[in-house]
């Protein structure tokens, strides 16, 4: 695992953060270190999706980076008939990812793709992941994109949706933010790089409340919502087709 040090180095201009392969190269470090619960998070994916996935159907990863939520699902339920659609609209993810499944699901069906998860139809599918990927989307786009999902899952298929989250008080948010530089603090990341990170993705990655993405997740559909897991300023919720 290769140390992510980016922003180590202070920049002139911070540039907008994309998922290129620079970061390409340092991303499991940085999930790491900047996620609090993201291990958790990967291995609970797996479990939840064994409770709701239906054989001979599709998985699909919307956003998938390096195949890691792919990669814990299989590992629960390898012994059904699965095909797994992977969809990064980083040509460096997805080149990555192709090497991790082939080597960790060499006998899975797989199926990479490397396009925006907006242009992909969802068809029999059971489970859906969208793992700290809405976050990227325009807000206009976003619940379009859940309604695409819910309409190409059976019924009793899952969306499993992990954010990053906002909230509405100021004060309240500026402490969970506090508490996030002091997370990344503790896992190595400057003062330097923790306000350059910051500087790059603030323009990129524009998060919800939890209740915007309840009430956006009910509209589009689901019967059932619940927040599974939280983590600081981090969480993961499970919506249930009837």
């Amino acid at each position: 695992m290769k140390q992510d040090n980016l922003f180590s180095v202070e920049k002139e201009t911070v540039a907008d953060f994309s998922f290129d392969e620079a970061v390409a190269d340092v991303f499991p470090d940085m999930l790491r270190r900047s996620i609090p619960g993201y291990e958790n998070i990967i291995a609970m994916l797996g479990v939840l999706a064994r409770c709701h996935v239906q054989d001979n159907t599709r998985v699909y990863d919307l956003g998938c980076s390096l195949g890691a939520a792919t990669l814990s699902v299989h590992r629960q339920t390898r012994e059904l008939s699965l095909q797994h659609i992977c969809v990064d609209n980083s040509a460096a993810m997805i080149k990555r990812c192709a090497s991790t499944l082939k080597r960790h699901m060499p006998a899975a069906s797989v199926e990479l793709i490397c396009d925006d998860i907006q242009r992909i139809p969802i068809k029999n599918a059971s489970v859906v992941l969208l793992n700290f990927t809405l976050q990227f989307l325009p807000k206009t786009t976003r619940l379009v994109l859940l309604k695409n999902i819910y309409k190409g899952l059976n019924s009793g298929g899952v969306l499993i949706l992990s954010e990053k989250l906002l909230y509405d008080d100021a004060e309240v948010n500026q402490l969970f933010i506090q508490w996030h530089h002091e997370f990344k603090r503790a896992n190595g990341y400057s003062d330097l790089e923790i306000s350059q990170k910051r500087a790059a993705i603030e323009n990129v990655l524009i998060p919800d409340t939890l209740n915007t993405h309840q009430t956006r997740l009910t509209e589009a559909g689901f019967s059932h919502v619940h927040q599974w897991f939280q983590a600081f300023n981090f969480s993961s919720l499970i919506a249930v087709k009837a």
